[in-house]
């Protein structure tokens, strides 16, 4: 069995690779702009430079910002084909991680956080899919991201997969949430490379409004923990 080098085990060792170690990196020490990413001579370099992030959560643990940033982690940044395949056939696949997993892969300088400046106006599309199938469509995803297919310029921030208990969630994030036209695209080219079906359920939904829904949730586990509180006092 593969031992891993990663604190969450979502990247195999192969210490034959090669590549770049990002795995013991915390999300402050990429605060500070990170150098190029070098493409040897040969190599079929990207459009753009990306990063490859891993997080993962205790399952009932209430997620904030603070505790969100502290468990991301950066597990290496590609810009050819050649690099990224040299991280992506070591990554764990989406069906052997557990559950509460993310995998982030996003344009670099932008970190996969709602408040990030590239995100804060933007919104993602998102995939729910039962157990077995996200391998697949994860991988169908990201080759399409990586490879431009969605053609909206500059508007792709990166994409995740989430996996959960029950079942498993793959996004795509853009810069543009208002730009009705741009979603659309990314809604029908995301349809095509998963090759979902005419009444699958798809779902967009703004930043803006999961920071909303992520504060109302908490405020709502607070007052009723007040209240709790309250009836052990009386």
């Amino acid at each position: 069995m593969s031992t891993m080098v990663n604190k969450y085990d979502a990247l195999k060792s192969n210490d034959d690779s090669g590549e770049e170690e990002g795995g013991n990196r915390d999300s402050k020490e990429t605060e500070k702009p990170l150098p190029p990413v070098e493409v040897k001579c040969g190599e079929h370099r990207l459009q753009y430079t990306y990063c490859i992030w891993f997080s993962r959560r205790a399952p009932g643990k209430q997620a904030t910002t603070q505790n969100y940033d502290q468990n991301l982690r950066l597990l290496g940044r590609f810009a050819s084909v050649e690099q990224f395949w040299g991280y992506y056939s070591r990554l764990v696949r989406p069906v052997d991680l557990t559950s509460h997993s993310d995998i982030h892969i996003f344009k670099d300088g932008i970190k996969p956080m709602w408040e990030d400046v590239a995100n804060k106006n933007g919104g993602k599309w998102i995939v729910r899919l039962r157990k077995g199938l996200a391998s697949r469509c994860w991988e169908n995803m990201i080759l399409a991201m990586l490879g431009e297919q969605f053609m909206v310029g500059d508007e792709i921030c990166g994409a995740v997969i989430s996996v959960r208990f029950q079942e498993d969630i793959i996004s795509i994030w853009n810069r543009t949430a208002q730009d009705t036209v741009t979603t659309g695209r990314i809604r029908d080219t995301l349809k095509r490379v998963l090759n979902l079906p005419p009444n699958t359920v798809m779902e967009y939904k703004t930043h803006n409004d999961s920071l909303k829904d992520h504060s109302s949730f908490r405020n709502t586990r607070a007052d009723s923990y007040n209240n709790r509180a309250e009836g052990f006092l009386r």
